[in-house]
């Protein structure tokens, strides 16, 4: 039901080419992921999410929880249902969330968090997190995990750690929906030690893939290709490799260099609400006046929906009338920027030209970028 297949490997680099098939399609990698954090892409439909070629879509646990809940959708038969999705999903576990709350109580055994519907005190722990994402039916859902903030110290990282891998040994366990991959998440913070123990323990317990975790945290582009680099190798060849949270165009392209697989973010569409896109010269303000009579398309190589048939003055007059049309066509516009980023990869991985390809990417794409100029 689940299987990953490395199609090529790039010589000069760790980038890998493959394919992981699963219930509802097969994955394409390196891919990125759009984030739907309540079941829904903001500011677009199913059908404009598809037609942007997403492969795989994320949901968040902890907001799906909290509403309109869990046995509500597996009563609607489930969140490809319930959102009329019909491609992969992935669920988180809802961890980045709770870790992040004001208050929270972290115990061996889990959080007590305050609701935020509620208010009531709730917890969450590894086997509430599994029996949640086992109900809401997504194709891919995660290990609930300690997400360590930074700057931590080693003393605290190794405690976390130790948390971690007794928490996604009761997942596993716990965890029994052939229709699921279950997939643990390395922790460590950025100490290389904690890194390669956490993910030697976990790939002897022998997930059907491996997550990073704890990299969007504010620790910055080389900390990121520091933990990146101390954690691949430990990683196995022969299942997928997904990097949590991370979401600027450089920062996938560096991390699918050293051996990453899989990316999610917000940052497209929520950059796309509030009038910034991506271009390949760069990200550009669309409601800079130098936009006011300006007919181009956003970007004059792109694809989309919204590059084919709409000018930068038109999105410029949607951002200022405060229509929500605006927000729509950005989002397409952004979704459709990653999605072809990530497939100029792969074809440049099936050339075994990565390292060529990245370099002149980032070259035309930071040459201009936060300037304004598309």
């Amino acid at each position: 039901m689940f299987s990953f297949q490395l199609l090529a490997q790039d010589t000069a680099t760790r980038a890998r080419l493959g394919r992981f098939t699963t219930p509802h399609g097969p994955i394409d990698t390196p891919i990125f992921m759009p984030v739907g954090t309540h079941g829904a892409l903001k500011a677009m439909t199913p059908a404009q999410v598809e037609e942007t070629g997403a492969q795989i879509i994320l949901a968040n646990t902890y907001h799906l929880h909290l509403k309109p809940g869990e046995g509500l959708i597996e009563k609607a038969g489930g969140l490809h249902t319930f959102m009329n999705w019909s491609s992969p999903i992935l669920t988180d576990s809802g961890g980045f969330q709770v870790f992040s709350l004001p208050h929270k109580e972290i115990t061996e055994n889990g959080v007590f968090f305050k609701d935020e519907v509620t208010g009531k005190r709730t917890f969450l722990g590894p086997l509430e997190a599994t029996t949640i994402q086992n109900r809401l039916g997504a194709d891919i859902i995660m290990a609930f995990d300690e997400c360590i903030p930074y700057p931590a110290t080693h003393d605290y990282a190794a405690k976390s750690i130790r948390k971690t891998l007794h928490w996604a040994e009761l997942c596993l366990n716990h965890h029994k929906n052939s229709k699921q991959a279950l997939f643990g998440i390395v922790q460590g913070s950025v100490f290389d030690d904690l890194r390669r123990q956490c993910a030697q323990a976990l790939t002897a317990m022998d997930f059907p893939g491996y997550a990073i975790g704890g990299v969007s945290v504010g620790e910055g582009l080389e900390l990121l290709k520091k933990v990146v680099d101390d954690t691949e190798p430990f990683l196995p060849a022969d299942k997928p490799r997904y990097l949590m949270g991370v979401g600027l165009p450089e920062d996938i392209l560096e991390s699918i260099e050293r051996g990453m697989d899989m990316f999610d973010c917000v940052i497209p569409t929520r950059y796309a609400r509030s009038a910034t896109l991506f271009t390949q010269r760069g990200k550009i303000r669309i409601t800079n006046r130098r936009y006011r009579r300006d007919f181009y398309p956003v970007d004059p190589s792109c694809d989309c929906y919204c590059c084919q048939n709409f000018s930068r003055a038109y999105l410029h007059h949607l951002f200022n009338a405060n229509e929500v049309l605006s927000a729509t066509l950005s989002a397409i516009h952004n979704v459709r920027f990653y999605l072809n980023m990530v497939s100029a990869a792969r074809n440049a991985i099936q050339r075994n030209e990565y390292q060529d390809f990245k370099r002149a990417f980032l070259d035309e794409y930071q040459r201009n970028d936060g300037q304004g100029s598309a």
